[in-house]
C-alpha cells in the first residue's frame, strides 16, 4: 500500500477545561499563520485530543444567550463560553471525545465543504466500527435515526482551522436538558453506551477514531504526549518548543500507537 504523504501530529491534551484548551488551539494556530508568513519552519498539521470538564458552549450564530441565561447554565455547575465557531449551543463535559484539527487545508483539499463532510465520515466510521449506523442525512453533524451522537462547530480562516467535532461516549445526557443543542427542538440525543447499552468510555473510543481520521484524511499520524506540567502554562516559546519536539519525534505507525 502506497504510503500516505501527508502527516497529522496527534496529541491528546486529556482533561482539560474548554478555556485551556481553546488557548492551546490558538498557539497552534498562530505558529501555521506565522509558517505562512515566513516568521517560522512551516508548521505541522495537529489534531488535539481531550475531554472537557462540564462546559456549554455558544458559537457566532447564537444572539439569544443573555446574561441571565448564562447564570442559568453556570448555576448548573458547568461554564459557560462564548466562541469563534460555527453553530448555535451545545455541551461539552466528561464521557465526551472531543477532536480539534489545527490543519491547514490545502494540505489536504482547499475545501470547507468537503472538511466539514470528512469530519461526519470520520464520526460515521468510528460509530460503524461499533456496529452502529450512523448518518449524516439530517441537520449538522451525526446521528443515529433522529438522535444525535456527534456535533461539529468549526472555524476556518485563510483555510487554517481550529474547533472541530464532539463523540458522545458515556456523556451525561441529562446535561443537554438545559437547553436546545445546536438550535434543534424536535430530535434528541444520544451516547455510543446509550444505544449499546454497554459503557463506552472515551479511552475505548480514541483508537476506532484515529484509524477512521486516518482514512478519510488520507494522511499517516504521530504521536505526541504531552505532560499536565507542560501544559500548565503555555507561552508562545514554550509551545514553539513542543511543536519542533513533535516534528522530530519518531513517526510512528498508526498499529503502533497503542498507548494513546
Amino acid at each position: 500500500m502506497k504510503k500516505a504523504s501527508r502527516l497529522v501530529q496527534v496529541v491528546n491534551l486529556g482533561r482539560m477545561g474548554f478555556k485551556e484548551a481553546e488557548i492551546v488551539q490558538n498557539k497552534y494556530k498562530q505558529y501555521h499563520i506565522d509558517s505562512l508568513h515566513g516568521k517560522t519552519p512551516s508548521a505541522s498539521d495537529t489534531l488535539l485530543l481531550v475531554e472537557h470538564d462540564p462546559v456549554y458552549t455558544v458559537g457566532i450564530r447564537s444572539k439569544n444567550y443573555d446574561e441571565e441565561t448564562e447564570k442559568k447554565l453556570l448555576a448548573t455547575g458547568a461554564d459557560f463560553v462564548r466562541t469563534d465557531r460555527g453553530g448555535l449551543i451545545t455541551y461539552h463535559g466528561p464521557g465526551q471525545l472531543v477532536a480539534y484539527p489545527i490543519i491547514n487545508l490545502k494540505h489536504f483539499k482547499s475545501s470547507m465543504k468537503w472538511y466539514v463532510c470528512a469530519l461526519e465520515k470520520t464520526m460515521i466510521d468510528t460509530c460503524r466500527k461499533f456496529g452502529l449506523m450512523a448518518n449524516a442525512d439530517q441537520e449538522t453533524g451525526v446521528w443515529i435515526e433522529d438522535r444525535k451522537i456527534g456535533a461539529i462547530g468549526i472555524h476556518g480562516s485563510r483555510f487554517i482551522t481550529t474547533h472541530g467535532i464532539s463523540l458522545n461516549c458515556n456523556t451525561d445526557l441529562d446535561r443537554y436538558k438545559h437547553i436546545v443543542p445546536c438550535g434543534i427542538e424536535d430530535k434528541g440525543v444520544t451516547s455510543l453506551t446509550e444505544e449499546l447499552e454497554e459503557e463506552v468510555k472515551v479511552q475505548d473510543a480514541i483508537w476506532p477514531f484515529l484509524e477512521s481520521f486516518k482514512k478519510q484524511f488520507d494522511c499517516d499520524l504521530s504521536f505526541e504526549h504531552l505532560s499536565n506540567q507542560d501544559l500548565s502554562i503555555l507561552k508562545e516559546s514554550e509551545l514553539k518548543t513542543i511543536q519542533m519536539r513533535i516534528k522530530s519525534a519518531f513517526k510512528q505507525k498508526i498499529n503502533n500507537a497503542s498507548y494513546i
